[in-house]
């Protein structure tokens, strides 16, 4: 299990952030508590700003750079729910033009709570 979720975070690593600066990553150490609700209209807005550049995160179309997987992708070939501590922690990849990133405990949910949208893996989808 723990090599499955290593191996979606690195592929997540593409996913999480291509509009930063490049300074080594920043991780938020606190996972979100298990309580925590996301909303797909926040993470919607967060993956608009911050992983759009690089990636497809709608429905449909192709990621703007060849190599990072659309996220209605994701939810297919990862167990969305099960990266939440990955997040949490801070993915580390050795992807060049992957910048680096920080989620909030709230952003981690938000995040995670569009990718199970986009890719109809989530509750009631």
């Amino acid at each position: 299990m723990r090599l499955m979720i290593a191996g979606a975070a690195a592929a997540l690593f593409v996913v999480a952030g291509c509009a930063a600066d490049g300074s080594p990553p920043e991780t938020s150490a606190v996972p979100p508590p298990a309580g925590l609700s996301g909303s797909v209209d926040r993470g919607a807005v967060l993956v608009r700003l911050r992983c759009a550049g690089c990636h497809a995160v709608e429905r449909s179309g192709d990621s703007p750079m060849a190599a990072a997987p659309p996220f209605r992708d994701m939810g297919v070939l990862y167990p969305v729910a099960d990266l939440q501590e990955a997040f949490a922690e801070g993915l580390v990849t050795a992807h060049p033009a992957m910048p680096a990133f920080r989620f909030e405990p709230q952003e981690i949910a938000d995040v995670i709570a569009y990718l199970e949208h986009v890719s109809g893996t989530g509750t009631g989808h």
